[in-house]
Order: C-alpha cells, then structure tokens, then sequence
C-alpha cells in the first residue's frame, strides 16, 4: 500500500518509517521539522519532504495518491505553561483538521492516528469499600504536605490503581491533552461524515532510542538519562510510586504497521503499552543501576495537572491487531541506557 507518514522525522516516526518500508509499504514521508523539535537549523533528511500538515494545498496531492494515512505529527509535551496552547491547537488540532479536509477531497479514506494515553486524564481508581470510583482531583495543599495518593470521595479511603480500557471517560488535564482528544473529536467525526475508518493509537510513556534529550516538552526517561549523562542525580518528582507503562518505540513501530495492515471499522481507540506497568521511581533507578551514575532523588515536588497512576488495558490491541508488546520493560531499559539520543535542542516553546 502507498502511505503518506506525517512526522516522520520525529522520534515515533523515524522508527515508524522504516518499519512500514520493511513491511513492503510505499512510504511518502512529510515532516514540517518545527525548530523546537529538530533545531533552528535541521537539515530535510533523505527521503523527507518538508511539508506543514495545515498546509491543504501542499497536501493534496499526497493525500490523492495514498491509501492510508498514518498521522504521527504533533508538538508534544505537556507544555510550560498556558502560553503554549496556541501552538498546540495550531499544529495538532489545526493541523489535523485540514488533513482530514484534504483526505475526504482526495478520497483517502483510512487513518491510523497517534493519540496518547493523556486523553484519559487521570486513571482508574478501586476503593476496597465502594468499588470503582472517581477521586477528585488532588488538592495542592494535600500534594505540598506530600499526600500524593488519590483517596476515594465516599470515606477517604486510599484507592488502588486499576487497568484503564478504552472506553473510560475522557478527562485531558494538560494542553497537550487537550489537543490530542481534540485530534481524535475531529477523527471521529471525519468516520462518521465520509465512512472512513479511524485507528485511534492511545500510546502510553514512549521510549527508545532516538528520543529528544533534556527540553520541557521531553518525555521523562529521556530526562533521567540526561541528567544521568550529566553526572547529576535523575529528578523524582513525588515520592516516585506514581506508576505508568512504558512502552518501547519499536513496539510503537510495529503497531503503527499492524494497524495500516489491518483495516478496523468506523472509529476504533486502542492502548498501545507494554502490559507490565512500573513506577516512575523504579524506572529511574533501572535507568541509574544500567547507566551508572548517581542514584535517583525522591524530591517531592510536583506539577499542577500530573496525575497519580495510569496504566492501560492492552486487551483490545491484543485482540483487534494481534499485537503484543515484544520489548521487555528491564530489556528496554538497559539498552535505553546506552542508547543514542537525538541531538540537544532549543528550550524554546513551541512556534505557531
């Protein structure tokens, strides 16, 4: 099949590119390079044409000549502050709105679309008393006393994490967030309006090779090797038992390529994860054990917005897509421990 891959220079879709050409796709590869992500001064790779997804005039006759579109550009990270959200709705919710416009006039009726696991917001939580329920949102003169947990709304109770499947309620807490379930609002009524099919790809904490180093809008890991590379001890925020899965880019890479072989109906969300969840302490301390270096520092501070635990269901993408994630959490993260990493970058925010 002929696929038009948008970002694919970033570090998703350097590794999505190779494995839909290894698959024995036609890859016609877009990436706009925002400086913030590349550089000021990164140079189009071979094979890349440099193409700005809100461009409809630029897209269109890609998007004519595709059978799939596998839609990985976005600004990501869950931002500095309120000042970021123009760039995020611009490039992902703009963006991904003139794609959508430019493939129901092409007649491309198929994308596979990069969501995140952001668009849950906070995770599943059981109270042992009361079952499933809804914690409030953590107050922040609980979190500067270093009361981290989520405590159930019914008696106070300490609530346990749960497995988040895809039809939780959508509760985005960041602009990132709120951008990405942006994108997958705008997906599903594009489904409805053309009879195209949407496969909605939740990924949970991305890592691997090529990852971006230290910046505000880098994923955790990456900051923990940084800081590591640095001589300095890896930064924990709370008290490090906040738990999430990490999942390995290859194993992004190889869903992105079920999902463009396997055609599901209507609009379809999927968690993409690795199925053994970790703490975010844990990781840093794996990470300093492999690496060498300091050992990690439990500091107690926190962000607005960050939530407690969230970790994913991988049923449904077991059973849609026959996939199962290959890279071992203690595996990956050796090899991440070594693993080159892209090129330092500007810290500054994100452009319109």
């Amino acid at each position: 099949m002929r696929v038009l891959l948008t970002g694919a220079s970033g570090f998703i879709g350097s590794h999505v590119h190779p494995g839909l050409t290894a698959a024995g796709h036609e890859v016609v590869a877009v990436d706009l390079l925002l400086p913030s992500a590349h550089g000021d001064y990164a140079p189009t790779p071979d094979g890349v044409h440099r193409v700005d997804v809100r461009d409809g005039a630029a897209l269109a006759p890609l998007v004519r000549d595709a059978d799939v579109v596998c839609h990985q550009a976005a600004v990501v990270g869950a931002g500095i502050d309120a000042a970021d959200a123009p760039a995020f709705a611009s490039h992902n919710d703009f963006g991904t709105a003139v794609l959508l416009a430019a493939m129901a006039a092409g007649g491309c009726r198929r994308l596979v679309l990069a969501s995140s696991m952001v668009v849950y917001g906070d995770g599943r939580y059981v109270c042992p008393e009361h079952g499933t329920v809804t914690p409030a949102v953590r107050l922040t003169s609980d979190l500067e006393a270093g009361v981290f947990d989520c405590r159930c709304p019914l008696d106070g109770r300490t609530l346990d994490w749960a497995l988040v499947s895809e039809d939780a309620p959508l509760r985005p807490r960041s602009i990132y967030a709120a951008s990405k379930l942006a994108q997958e609002n705008y997906a599903l009524a594009w489904s409805l309006a053309t009879g195209g099919s949407v496969t909605a790809l939740r990924y949970h904490n991305v890592y691997g090779d090529g990852m971006p180093r230290d910046t505000p809008y880098s994923g955790v890991a990456a900051m923990f090797r940084s800081s590591l590379e640095a001589g300095r001890p890896p930064q924990v925020y709370e008290d490090g038992r906040q738990t999430r899965d990490f999942v390995h880019v290859r194993d992004v890479a190889a869903v992105n390529v079920a999902a463009v072989g396997h055609e599901l109906e209507g609009f379809q969300p999927l968690n993409v994860c690795s199925g053994h969840p970790s703490t975010i302490g844990r990781i840093a301390e794996r990470l300093a054990e492999v690496h060498g270096g300091a050992s990690p520092a439990v500091t107690g501070q926190f962000r607005p917005g960050d939530v407690r635990h969230v970790v994913a269901d991988p049923a449904r993408a077991a059973d849609l897509l026959d996939f199962r994630a290959a890279v071992s959490l203690d595996d990956g993260l050796a090899e991440f421990a070594e693993a080159p990493l892209r090129d330092a970058v500007p810290t500054a925010r994100p452009r319109v």
